[in-house]
């Protein structure tokens, strides 16, 4: 498969990534939600795409994310037109419902992504392969790299693009005044779930929301706290994907654009050349979670990509 090349008219990496975000639509995807219970009584919203197949792809998505986003149906989208099961889960409190516990999701919580693995071999799939994105990506091969040797059998092989290997050099380059613009998205979305969330648990203060401006602030007084980790820096560490690539045992596909407004050289490591079961491409352009091509199908570069390993290997 060719390399990806960027469209002209997205002459920066800037237009790479927001482009497909924001104006992307994607037809013809149509889900079947189920709900699942967690083991300490939360929930998890899965939207399938069934085509009876006993092969399935999950997919995660991206901080803040869910599964309608545009990036997420077109991935559904081209595995279904190609026999696959689908399921995109969507994280505790991704999917219109704020979710019961005061725990809610980070790039580390791969407790959940088991779940939503454990309940597709409950249903009898015989593969099961992973595509993740962004934060989602980073779960992904975390979860991959944890399990090892014992991760099921039913997994077949794993994707995942633009990820924030090195979760910290990310959250300071999101933070840099260059790419406030994402920043503040993000901080916008994550604040007002945590203010929603105090309302149902008033165990939470929400004194901290207004001193914090950046990612990392919020996540060391908030995502490290309620998940059980000492600090952000902490947080980071435990979960940065990259300490976890060199354990991964299944084929695997990780993708990168150099050009990616999110991720510093940590994220493009250059010593698993030789790994076994790693596959890292690191493209010229990209963006963001973008890889958009104007075709008349509507499909992208990563759909096509994704399609390509999982089937092929290759």
């Amino acid at each position: 498969m060719q390399a990806y090349r960027a469209p002209a008219i997205l002459f920066t990496n800037h237009l790479e990534t927001i482009y497909p975000a924001l104006l992307r639509t994607v037809s013809g995807v149509t889900y079947l939600r189920e709900r699942i219970t967690t083991p300490d009584q939360d929930f998890l919203d899965l939207d399938w795409l069934n085509n009876q197949s006993q092969k399935l792809v999950i997919l995660s998505h991206g901080l803040e994310g869910n599964s309608q986003r545009a990036y997420i149906k077109g991935m559904a989208k081209i595995f279904s037109m190609h026999g696959y099961d689908v399921v995109a889960w969507n994280y505790r409190g991704c999917s219109e419902e704020m979710n019961r516990q005061p725990r809610f999701y980070h790039s580390g919580a791969t407790d959940d992504l088991n779940l939503v693995v454990q309940h597709a071999i409950s249903k009898g799939y015989s593969e099961i392969n992973l595509v993740g994105f962004s934060l989602g990506g980073n779960l992904t091969l975390k979860y991959v790299g944890e399990q090892g040797t014992a991760l099921a059998k039913q997994v077949n092989r794993v994707v995942a693009f633009s990820v924030p290997l090195h979760l910290h050099s990310s959250s300071l380059k999101i933070a840099s005044s260059a790419y406030g613009i994402y920043a503040r998205r993000f901080l916008k979305s994550l604040k007002q779930k945590i203010a929603r969330k105090a309302v149902r648990m008033p165990g939470i203060d929400t004194q901290a929301l207004r001193h914090i401006h950046n990612l990392f602030d919020f996540d060391d007084a908030y995502t490290a706290k309620l998940h059980g980790f000492a600090s952000a820096l902490d947080y980071y560490e435990k979960c940065s994907s990259l300490y976890f690539l060199e354990s991964i045992k299944r084929p695997a596909l990780l993708v990168n654009a150099q050009n990616d407004p999110f991720l510093r050289p940590q994220c493009y490591p250059q010593e698993f050349t030789h790994h076994p079961y790693l596959v890292t491409e690191y493209l010229t352009h990209g963006g963001h979670v973008g890889f958009a091509q104007f075709t008349k199908n509507g499909v992208y570069w990563s759909e096509l990509r994704a399609l390509q390993f999982i089937q092929s290997g290759i």
